[in-house]
């Protein structure tokens, strides 16, 4: 009987009612307004449902497409391999890696296929929100943006002012290009969890980017990553706006970023591998919240995530002089 099914991990890892303000993107890149997000994963008598209360506030066509005018109620079928989700507002499913969801669904009201990816990251009091948007194989645009979740937020009048704050805050922020340290060499360094493609967490992984501008446009990164997985990669990068590209000698590929997030391809030379990644920079010290796929012979390999903490070192464009 339904009454006697338990919550999954997932659903107990994100009781609550989680608050937002995720920017809305165009397909190009420019930010065009907010959508502030009330919404919570609701577990009771056996069943779960979803809401979700938005209110869009953008311009252009994206507006009159997403601003539906009704609260969002669905149901899921919930459980750790799969959830799924029955409508009417949305039908597809997500599937859970510990404190992250990788969805893919469909939305009838906003006519758009998407990929939404959920990252709870505790040691921060965060979650990592994107969705994006497609019709069919063309991306029409980007959702992205922080929460925060409350268990008190209609009784307690502390909890509504922080929540009000951080909303702000997200608005201020959230517009912020994606850019690494221009200037300075450094490195980034942390540890990801590690998840197979069975969904069973296998271990961590170190993780340590040396980081080395060249100009204000280029540098080059070498990833070493040791434990579950062991690699080690250089490549040179480049930004133009927006537009990232990974040019070798181990790596080649390109992203694009939508604020604070980049999304990326990279291809590893002479094997049948890619990694696909988002990567936030979630505040001014260019802290950066990872998940990392990897994807062999065309198949998902290991889903990974974690914080990656910057170490600066020297300042390797300082002003030029000409005597």
């Amino acid at each position: 009987m339904a009454e006697d099914k338990q919550p999954s991990n997932w659903q107990q890892a994100i009781t609550g009612e989680w608050h937002g303000c995720p920017s809305l993107f165009e397909a190009d890149g420019t930010h065009v307004g907010y959508n502030k997000v009330n919404r919570s994963s609701e577990f009771k008598d056996g069943r779960t449902t979803y809401w979700m209360e938005t209110r869009f506030d953008a311009s252009g066509p994206l507006m009159d497409r997403f601003e539906i005018g009704a609260r969002m109620e669905f149901g899921v079928i919930d459980s750790d391999l799969d959830r799924i989700y029955t409508g009417p507002d949305f039908y597809g499913s997500g599937k859970p890696y510990g404190l992250l969801v990788d969805s893919s669904y469909y939305s009838p009201g906003w006519n758009v296929q998407l990929r939404t990816v959920n990252h709870v990251v505790p040691e921060l009091g965060l979650q990592v929100y994107s969705s994006q948007l497609f019709d069919g194989d063309t991306l029409t645009g980007v959702f992205n943006g922080l929460y925060v979740v409350t268990q008190d937020h209609d009784s307690n009048p502390e909890t509504r002012e922080r929540v009000a704050a951080f909303l702000e805050k997200e608005k201020k922020d959230a517009k912020r290009p994606f850019n690494l340290p221009v200037k300075h060499a450094g490195v980034f360094r942390g540890e990801f969890e590690v998840y197979n493609d069975r969904q069973e967490r296998v271990g961590t992984t170190t993780v340590t980017v040396h980081h080395r501008p060249i100009n204000l446009l280029h540098s080059e990164q070498t990833i070493e990553i040791s434990g579950v997985i062991n690699r080690k990669w250089t490549a040179l990068r480049n930004r133009t706006g927006g537009n990232h590209q990974f040019h070798g000698p181990d790596l080649h590929g390109n992203g694009k970023s939508y604020g604070r997030y980049l999304y990326s391809v990279r291809h590893v030379l002479g094997e049948a591998c890619r990694l696909w990644s988002r990567e936030t920079v979630v505040d001014e010290d260019y802290t950066m919240v990872c998940a990392w796929q990897f994807i062999e012979s065309q198949q998902a390999k290991y889903m990974t995530f974690g914080v990656l903490r910057w170490e600066p070192g020297e300042n390797v464009l300082a002003a030029h002089y000409i005597d």
